[in-house]
């Protein structure tokens, strides 16, 4: 069945809104603005990034880890081209391709890097707002840096 342009604009105006969201994840972790941060999830957020050496399980768990993982750390994180499919008005999915650089201080625990991969998201509307409800990361690669930002 062929959608109507009533349909197609909702289709529509709810992809970019989940492309504003992810944004604004990408600014909120490299400015560490981690009370915007926090806000852009679901409170029963589920994670899965096998990287982490944390295991945070929930979204405040979570947010603490990556305030910790990039203290003194610059960050650069960029999503392109989502492939983003809205189920229905509260609930959607995507696969975002991604690259990240992230270089830290030298006596941080977490490695300085550069890598390459995919989230793969749900998202949920609450109250008007999409969120991320769900978010797994999986990395093509993955380069470690030395104190200098070089391989």
């Amino acid at each position: 069945m062929e959608e109507s342009l009533e349909q197609t604009v909702r289709r529509l105006a709810a992809i970019e809104e989940i492309r504003r969201l992810k944004a604004r994840y990408f600014r909120a972790v490299d400015l560490k603005l981690w009370d915007e941060f926090a806000g852009l999830f679901t409170a029963d957020l589920r994670i899965d990034f096998a990287e982490s050496t944390s295991r945070p399980m929930t979204r405040e768990e979570f947010v603490a880890s990556a305030a910790r993982h990039f203290e003194g750390a610059t960050s650069v994180h960029h999503g392109h081209t989502p492939e983003i499919e809205i189920i229905d008005d509260t609930s959607a999915r995507a696969i975002w391709p991604m690259f990240d650089l992230v270089e830290t201080p030298p006596d941080s625990d977490y490695d300085s890097h550069t890598g390459y991969g995919h989230y793969t998201e749900e998202y949920r509307k609450e109250d008007g707002a999409w969120k991320i409800s769900r978010t797994r990361l999986t990395r093509i690669k993955r380069v470690v840096l030395d104190s200098r930002g070089t391989s």
